[in-house]
C-alpha cells in the first residue's frame, strides 16, 4: 500500500516523500522584487518536504502586484534565487518556482500601469500596495498582441527558472489570477477565440502550458488549478465543463504533475459549496495528481493510501512547522502559526519557529 512517506517521481523530479509545500506568499523581497538572503534560511529549513513549490512568483513587473514578492523576469532577480535553490539542495530538497500572473488582482501604485485581464473587471475587494490597502481599479482586456507578448514573458520565465537552479515550475492558473480570470464565464467575457466556450476559455491555459513545455520540457512543468468556488471573484457557473477538458488537455501534454486546490463548505481559508472536482480530474488525468486545502494528517494518509491522490500539498502548516515532515510521520503536534507575520518585513515568524527537538 502506498503511503504519504513514500518517494514518488513527479516527472523529472524524484521526490523523497508525497509531501509537498504549497507556494506560500511570504513578502520578504526587496521593493524591486528581489529575492533576498533570508529566503534561503527559509526554503532550506523546509527541504525535509519532497517538493517545495515557491511562493508564487511574477513573471513581469504587469503581472506582479504584491509588495515585496519576488519576481524572475532579470538577471538580478536570477542571481538572487541561485544561493536559494542552492541551500534547498544542499540539504537533499527539490524546489520548483511558480510563475504567476496577477491579472486584475495588482493595483497600478505598485506596477505602475493599469491592469489587465480577460475582460473589463475589476477585482472585489481593496488591494495590497506599499501604502495599505487601496480600492481596485478597472483592468483593461487584454489585446491578442498582449497575449502573444505574455507567452514570451512565461517563456523568459520559465527559461530563467532553470538558471536560477529550480528543477522545474508550475504554472499558476488558480486562485483568481490571470489565466483563472480566461478559464471562468465569471470573469471572462470575451466574444473572441479567447472567449465563450470552454475550449476557448481553456485557450490561454494550453498556450502558457505549450510555451513552458517547448522551453524546459515537460516533464520540468506542472499546474496549479483551483476548480472549484468561488476565488477573489473568480468563479465559473459549470466548472466540470471547463476545468476536466483543461485537466485532459494538461494530460495530452505530459506535464509533471497537476495540483488542486479544492476548499470545502467548512473550509478555514475560503469556503463553497461548489462539489470538488478530483474525482473526474483523477479519470482524465493520469499523470500525479496532487490535493490541497485544510488536509488533516489521517486525511492526508488515507487520500494518497486509497489513491485518491497521489500526494498531498501542505501550506500554512508549513509555516509554523519547518519540520512538518517529521510531525506528520511520527504523530507529532503541530505549532500554530501567526497570521501578523504572514506578510511582515523581519524575521519574525518566518525563519524563527523551532523545530521539534527545540520546541
Amino acid at each position: 500500500m502506498t503511503t504519504l512517506f513514500d518517494p514518488i517521481q513527479l516527472g523529472a523530479i524524484h521526490a523523497k516523500n508525497r509531501i509537498l509545500m504549497s507556494p506560500l506568499t511570504r513578502g520578504r523581497g526587496t521593493r524591486d522584487h528581489v529575492p533576498t538572503p533570508v529566503m534561503a534560511e527559509y526554503y532550506a529549513q523546509r527541504a525535509s518536504a519532497g517538493l517545495i513549490i515557491s511562493e508564487a512568483t511574477g513573471i513581469s513587473r504587469e503581472g506582479l502586484g504584491w509588495p515585496y514578492a519576488p519576481g524572475i523576469w532579470s538577471q538580478e532577480q536570477v542571481e538572487a534565487w541561485q544561493p536559494i535553490t542552492k541551500a534547498v539542495h544542499d540539504k537533499g530538497g527539490k524546489i520548483i518556482v511558480q510563475l504567476w500572473h496577477m491579472g486584475r488582482m495588482v493595483h497600478s501604485s505598485v506596477t505602475g500601469q493599469q491592469p489587465v485581464s480577460s475582460s473589463p473587471t475589476s477585482a472585489p475587494a481593496p488591494l495590497h500596495t506599499y501604502d495599505g490597502k487601496q480600492d481596485p481599479e478597472q483592468a483593461r482586456a487584454l489585446t491578442k498582441a498582449d497575449i502573444t507578448r505574455i507567452l514570451g514573458e512565461y517563456e523568459v520565465a520559465a527559461r530563467n527558472a532553470i538558471a536560477a537552479g529550480f528543477d522545474g515550475v508550475q504554472i499558476h492558473a488558480a486562485n483568481g489570477y490571470l489565466i483563472d480570470e480566461f478559464l471562468r464565464d465569471g470573469t471572462n467575457h470575451r466574444e473572441d477565440e479567447y472567449g465563450g466556450s470552454p475550449e476557448n476559455r481553456i485557450r490561454l491555459l494550453r498556450e502558457v502550458a505549450e510555451r513552458v513545455i517547448a522551453t524546459i520540457g515537460a516533464e520540468r512543468t506542472s499546474v496549479r488549478l483551483s476548480p472549484n468556488g468561488d476565488t477573489q471573484g473568480c468563479i465559473d457557473s459549470a466548472p466540470e465543463t471547463v476545468f476536466v477538458p483543461a485537466a485532459r488537455m494538461l494530460n495530452d501534454l505530459g506535464i509533471g504533475f497537476l495540483e488542486l486546490r479544492e476548499p470545502g463548505p467548512d473550509g478555514t481559508f475560503g469556503k463553497t459549496d461548489q462539489p470538488k472536482l478530483h474525482g473526474p480530474i483523477r479519470e482524465v488525468f493520469r499523470n500525479p495528481l496532487v490535493l490541497n486545502q485544510d488536509y488533516t494528517r489521517e486525511e492526508a494518509i488515507e487520500t494518497v493510501a486509497g489513491g485518491v491522490a497521489d500526494a498531498i500539498a501542505f501550506g500554512r502548516k508549513f509555516i509554523a512547522n519547518p519540520d512538518l515532515t517529521r510531525r506528520l510521520a511520527e504523530d507529532l503536534p503541530l505549532q500554530s502559526d501567526d497570521i501578523k507575520t504572514w506578510y511582515s518585513r523581519g524575521d519574525e515568524g518566518y525563519i524563527d519557529y523551532p523545530f521539534y527537538n527545540e520546541s
